[in-house]
């Protein structure tokens, strides 16, 4: 007999045995896990730094301590830190539809499909581009998941020249999503590309003279919107990526990306002409990224050199070429750890700065800042200390700030020169309050992976109350990525979302990095490329088993799982694809077939979608799609083995994940005739909006009652 089977069976006999009354989790209990939020708990975390800023040698920065504010400033000649008033910069409201010039007098704006430019001083505004029309405009910000009215564009270090492109998006599929009220619904509308579709979103890459108004075209071929560190080819503050100009402004150095993400073409353009030189490919067997989470390939125009990234030797270094020929000049850094993000070039000293993983001893997320000349001699970590650091630097780099902290350890803010020599302990985040609100740190962990030779980490949470001799069911939270993990950093905070809340309604909590996402060796990024329904499952399982031989308490006969979006896709894969393990899913928000997802994302982490062939007579004629590679992602397709407890959540009005993967889930789970638990959010985005703290609360009692066997508040609201 199933030992599941065996372990519900007693639980059910146990509740008859209690004179048939229902047993109950009162209020008290979730007013008490509540207390474990941020937004109560954060509030006991004091004498924090909340800004920094640098004017020549001076530090300016502002702390908060619950509502009090305090400014310092602190000069590096004497070192003496002083309290008083931030200077003020009497800087213009920010608008953010428009894109400022770095001398801070024009910005550029959208206006009917074409580009404006704004005089700041004197207000007055002129067009810039004069054959714009729907589907066919400048500098729009639209890859599907994301979309708004600000230019996607660079500017010149003399802020007379930008480089944009003009997008075509003529030929390319809609999205639609309709809105919940009385009377007639309003339909949204936009291009939204998915994988397999013929057209796509193109770019026709041009420059425009500011002032003369001349548009340049770059000599070459239409371009895919695509980047070297994302699946858009704009920043968050739209900023276009991979372009940079030279400091003359005369040329740009840029990188073109195929389709599927697997090539990376350094290119140099004439800013006059539009000519264009070849100078450096990269093709990968899966995706090429210059980057954990930014660009770090450089082009050294005075030099004749360019800075490359590279995985090829599966960890991310970087490497110095010759921008004449291409070839390589000498390799930079080395070693089974990984460059995460180029900060500063000097090219004087010919030294770069830049952040790295998995060098120092323990926990290779931890991020360290380091120096290396061209020639990849002179190596040093100038942030000694334990624990992951953020670098705030002066602007000529011969100071900065770190600040460092761990899961359990709080931030300690030192002050440093440009050789790691610490000079001063400017801040350190005092907790002792958190600590007086009964704060349970998280347990960080490390586990074997699913080949039994990687190590992974995470985070585990107990409840307040645990006790080996008793039993809690276990929770797994997941993001599976493979753009991002499920920690994700592992500095300090408070609380990692519900983590401890849930912990102290009785449950055990795991969240694991497991293999498929970054920040660790290409391979380990690469571990299910090509087939996402893996989603990094394997080693949440192990992990659990693993870890449950530690911490006794755990009862892995009663395992939920839970995630948003890439982890809802996750939670019901886990469900569906592993019902002897785990009970119980909740799903928000999940992009469930992402043959129904963007284009750009789906693409770079499965390839492109391919069918495969097969006698038609063994197709279904009621369901498209059954036999391509993307059949190993599709949850629907695994409906029938629903055996636990279901809850699927999705925003009718979710423009970044259509609530149509959902519902393709749901349909199928019909036609099984599976019992499961649905909640539509009407109007409402990828998060959930206002509604998020319901959707807590039902997360919470779905927990409770099919984990626990308890009935759980009726009603209960969490309100702040």
């Amino acid at each position: 007999m199933n030992r599941k089977y065996i372990s519900w069976v007693f639980l059910l006999l146990l509740f008859i045995s209690c004179n048939n009354t229902n047993q109950k989790i009162d209020a008290s209990v979730y007013e008490k896990a509540a207390k474990h939020l941020p937004q109560n708990l954060n509030k006991f975390v004091t004498n924090t730094i909340i800004s920094q800023n640098w004017d020549n040698n001076v530090l300016n920065y502002k702390t908060k301590n619950d509502t009090v504010f305090k400014s310092f400033l602190i000069n590096v000649n004497d070192l003496e830190i002083k309290e008083g008033e931030l200077p003020s910069t009497n800087s213009p409201r920010r608008n953010y539809q428009e894109f400022t010039s770095p001398d801070g007098k024009k910005s550029i704006y959208i206006k009917d499909y074409n580009l404006w430019v704004r005089n700041l001083i004197t207000k007055k505004t002129k067009q810039l581009t004069f054959d714009g029309y729907e589907d066919y405009g400048y500098g729009i910000n639209n890859a599907g998941w994301i979309k708004n009215d600000r230019p996607v564009l660079k500017w010149s270090p003399d802020s007379n020249t930008i480089t944009t492109f003009r997008q075509d998006a003529r030929g390319v599929g809609e999205m639609y999503l309709a809105t919940t009220n009385v009377g007639h619904p309003k339909l949204e509308k936009w291009k939204y590309t998915l994988p397999g579709d013929e057209k796509i979103f193109e770019i026709e890459r041009i420059f425009i003279n500011v002032k003369s108004g001349k548009i340049t075209n770059f000599k070459m071929g239409r371009d895919y919107q695509r980047s070297t560190t994302t699946d858009h080819i704009a920043d968050w503050d739209g900023t276009l990526l991979d372009a940079n100009f030279s400091g003359d402004s005369k040329k740009l150095a840029f990188v073109s990306s195929t389709r599927d993400h697997k090539e990376a073409h350094l290119k140099i353009a004439d800013v006059k002409t539009g000519n264009i030189k070849s100078i450096y490919k990269e093709i990968t067997k899966t995706y090429y990224e210059s980057g954990v989470s930014g660009e770090n390939w450089r082009v050294f125009f005075k030099s004749n050199e360019f800075l490359w990234y590279s995985e090829k030797d599966n960890w991310g270094h970087l490497y110095l070429h010759d921008l004449k020929t291409g070839k390589l000049k000498n390799r930079i850094t080395s070693g089974n750890w990984l460059v995460r993000d180029v900060l500063h070039v000097d090219e004087i000293s010919r030294e770069i700065f830049f952040t790295a993983g998995g060098k120092e001893q323990g926990n290779p997320y931890h991020i360290y800042l380091y120096k290396v000349n061209f020639d990849g001699s002179g190596l040093t970590c100038l942030t000694t200390e334990k624990g992951s650091h953020i670098i705030n630097p002066s602007d000529n780099w011969n100071y900065f700030t770190t600040t460092y902290s761990s899961t359990e350890n709080p931030p300690v803010t030192l002050l440093k020169n440009r050789d790691g020599e610490t000079l001063k302990e400017i801040n350190r985040v005092d907790i002792s309050q958190l600590i007086n609100n009964n704060w349970q740190k998280p347990i960080e962990f490390s586990v074997k992976a699913r080949d039994n030779e990687t190590d992974l980490y995470g985070i585990l949470h107990l409840p307040s109350f645990y006790n080996e001799k008793d039993k809690y069911p276990v929770l797994n939270y997941i993001y599976p990525g493979p753009q991002a993990g499920s920690v994700r950093n592992y500095s300090f905070s408070s609380t990692r979302r519900d983590f401890q809340s849930l912990a102290e309604l009785g449950f055990v909590v795991v969240a694991l990095d497991a293999m498929g996402t970054p920040g660790r060796s290409k391979s380990f990024h690469d571990a299910y490329y090509g087939n996402m329904g893996d989603n990094g499952l394997p080693d949440n399982i192990k992990a659990i088993k693993d870890l449950s031989k530690q911490y006794k308490g755990m009862d892995i006969e009663r395992v939920g799982i839970w995630g948003h979006s890439g982890g809802g896709f996750a939670s019901t894969r886990a469900i569906l694809e592993y019902p002897n393990f785990y009970d119980v899913a909740v799903s928000s928000a999940g992009n469930h077939d992402n043959r129904n997802y963007e284009a750009d994302w789906g693409e770079k982490w499965q390839g492109l979608l391919e069918n495969i062939d097969i006698d038609d007579n063994e197709r279904p004629n009621d369901y498209d799609f059954t036999k391509t590679n993307y059949d190993n992602q599709a949850n629907q397709l695994l409906a029938k083995n629903l055996k636990g407890k279901l809850l699927l959540a999705h925003g009718n009005l979710d423009n970044n994940v259509p609530p149509y993967n959902t519902l393709l889930v749901v349909d199928e789970l019909i036609k099984a005739n599976k019992d499961f638990d649905l909640i539509i959010f009407p109007n409402k985005r990828h998060g959930f909006g206002d509604q998020s703290n319901y959707f807590m609360r039902r997360k919470w009692d779905y927990f409770v009652k099919h984990l626990k066997g308890l009935n759980p508040p009726s009603n209960f609201s969490l309100t702040f």
